[in-house]
This record gives C-alpha cells, structure tokens and sequence, in this order.
C-alpha cells in the first residue's frame, strides 16, 4: 500500500469477508436472519452478508450506501 494512505477497511473486515466467501464456495451460506432467507447464490451477496457481519461486530467498515 501507499505511504500515507488509510486502509477504507480493517484487516479483520476482510478476514470475515473471506470466511463467508468459504461458506458461500462449500454451498452453506445462508441469507437472512438465521439463515432462513435460502442459499445464497451470487458473490457480491456473499461479500455484503461479510460485510455486514463485520459491521456488526464493530469492525471499520464504510457506511451502506443509501439508496
């Protein structure tokens, strides 16, 4: 990385975005709370369920853009 430059998200963030990744490729990650919401079928779906995740745990991930 750049000198000067501040990481957008933390170390952490992305480990929890590769562990769903996991999950998303071994075909047991499930969206929804609880998992109730069906199998999830795309990547980006994948990476925002991470990321969510991450979020919650109070980890330095940006703001969801508003719609």
């Amino acid at each position: 990385m750049a000198k000067g430059r501040k990481r957008r998200y933390s170390r952490s963030a992305s480990s929890d975005v590769k562990s769903e990744m996991d999950r998303y490729k071994r075909g047991t990650a499930r969206s929804g709370r609880g998992g109730e919401g069906g199998k999830v079928k795309s990547r980006k779906q994948a990476i925002a369920i991470g990321l969510s995740k991450a979020r919650k745990k109070g980890k330095k991930v940006p703001r969801k853009k508003s719609a």
